[in-house]
């Protein structure tokens, strides 16, 4: 079992910056519509730039251990959670997030974001691996494979 601290601090701090983006997203796109798309990719890219540079900052700090079940439940996580607040969030007046009801947000936003965050992290950490020297270390063989009695 994962200790509660490696991923969670993860999640909320990513999920936070969804969300964070989210609402500056909406508000930018009331203010000034005609610069949409800028403002998606900035803020695109500045969820995916936190990811990986989180994601070398892991594997730089570890020494061999496998990080992918702590970024993937961290991607979870802040997926679930931030398209869970962005839900509630979108009722309150003034704050247009782009009325998603609560099955695409807590589905389909979810597993972009937990993609948007767990595939840029795991390229980071592969990254992170390759720069500091150190292999990543395999998972521990559980049992050996079995031995077939010969044929008779």
């Amino acid at each position: 079992m994962l200790p509660m601290s490696a991923w969670v601090l993860r999640a909320v701090g990513l999920g936070a910056l969804v969300v964070v983006l989210r609402v500056l997203l909406g508000l930018l796109m009331g203010s000034l519509p005609t610069y949409g798309t800028l403002w998606r990719a900035v803020c695109l890219v500045a969820i995916v730039a936190v990811a990986v540079v989180w994601g070398v900052r892991d594997a730089r700090s570890t020494s061999g251990t496998d990080l992918t079940v702590r970024w993937l439940a961290a991607g979870i996580a802040a997926g679930l959670g931030s398209g869970a607040v962005c839900l509630i969030l979108d009722y309150v007046p003034g704050i247009e997030l782009g009325d998603a009801g609560a099955l695409f947000e807590l589905t389909s936003a979810a597993s972009f974001i937990m993609l948007l965050i767990f595939l840029p992290a795991l390229a980071g950490v592969g990254y992170g691996h390759a720069r500091s020297g150190r292999p990543a270390k395999a998972p521990a063989a559980t049992a050996s494979e079995p031995v077939l009695a010969p044929a008779q």
